[in-house]
């Protein structure tokens, strides 16, 4: 009888928990907490969209952590993967940053690197089913190199399609009043840092952002549209453009879901694309013939 009791007991404790149990465990948006059987729920679901959430390690003024920009643009990330089912990739930090080599904690990898380390990995994300990838830019320095990489796929067939997505802080809504000049905020500066405050505010010392300067130096007089590649040290040797000591939650909570808004948007964008893989495989059928190419 009392081992009758003993299971009664057992299987009301054992009901009791099932019932407390969520139905469904959520699938996660972050490609490194899938299981192998998740992640082909995940692909299915995202119908094949992937986010790149692409940044560096370089100094951000005397007040922001070296990764910051991979810690913003993976934050929007995440967060528009939310509202838009995509799986989104580990954290890549392999990006373009010479201009910062001679500061502590920079790590900038060759040219030649780059471009192929980027192109193994949307090989690889597309071999795993990422037909559709999108690189979220979060660094002003990616500004050419991207492109430039989303143009050289059409140097070689794939079955995939790269997309890039730009840094978006400004759109729906009117902006907080700023109290730095927007001529130079570019860098560790007023709007970066109030994104910062709402990504990773544990990361931000306001007190310090003081200790440096951010002005521009301006000790280059060239001609507009005359290129040089030691432009941003002529101007901001600190490595630091702008004011983060006047940044705001009011600011950053407004830059930053603007941000997460563009993402979204083009998440949803890229899902309903339907041309851009057939054109291009269109494209490199008709590069193996130009001459047969007619007006």
């Amino acid at each position: 009888m009392y081992r009758s009791l003993l299971l009664s007991i057992n299987a009301l404790c054992a009901s009791v928990a099932w019932a407390q149990a969520p139905a469904q465990t959520k699938l996660s948006v972050q490609w490194e907490e899938l299981t192998a059987a998740e992640f082909r729920d995940a692909i299915t679901r995202a119908q094949g969209t992937c986010v790149l959430p692409f940044g560096v390690m370089e100094k951000h003024g005397p007040h922001l952590p070296l990764g910051n920009d991979l810690l913003n643009v993976r934050h929007v990330s995440l967060n528009a993967a939310q509202q838009e089912y995509a799986v989104v990739f580990p954290a890549y930090y392999f990006g373009q940053i010479f201009e910062a080599k001679h500061e502590p904690g920079t790590v900038a990898y060759s040219r030649g690197l780059q471009l192929q380390l980027l192109q193994e990995t949307t090989d690889e994300m597309a071999r795993n089913g990422c037909k559709k990838i999108i690189i979220a830019n979060g660094h002003g320095g990616n500004n050419s190199l991207l492109p430039f990489f989303a143009q050289t796929q059409l140097d070689t067939p794939h079955d995939y399609v790269v997309y890039i997505m730009g840094i978006a802080r400004s759109g729906q809504g009117p902006e907080p009043k700023r109290r730095s000049n927007p001529a130079t905020d570019m860098h560790a500066g007023e709007i970066e840092t109030s994104v910062s405050l709402i990504a990773r505010p544990d990361l931000v010392h306001l007190d310090r952002a003081t200790q440096e300067s951010g002005a521009d130096q301006a000790r280059l007089k060239l001609p507009e549209g005359l290129y040089t590649g030691i432009w941003w040290y002529a101007r901001f040797p600190n490595h630091y453009a702008g004011e983060g000591g006047v940044a705001s939650r009011e600011l950053g909570e407004y830059a930053t879901k603007n941000w997460i808004n563009g993402l979204t948007q083009a998440i949803r964008a890229v899902k309903a694309d339907q041309e851009s893989l057939r054109l291009q495989n269109e494209f490199y059928e008709r590069s193996k013939r130009p001459l047969e190419t007619r007006p």
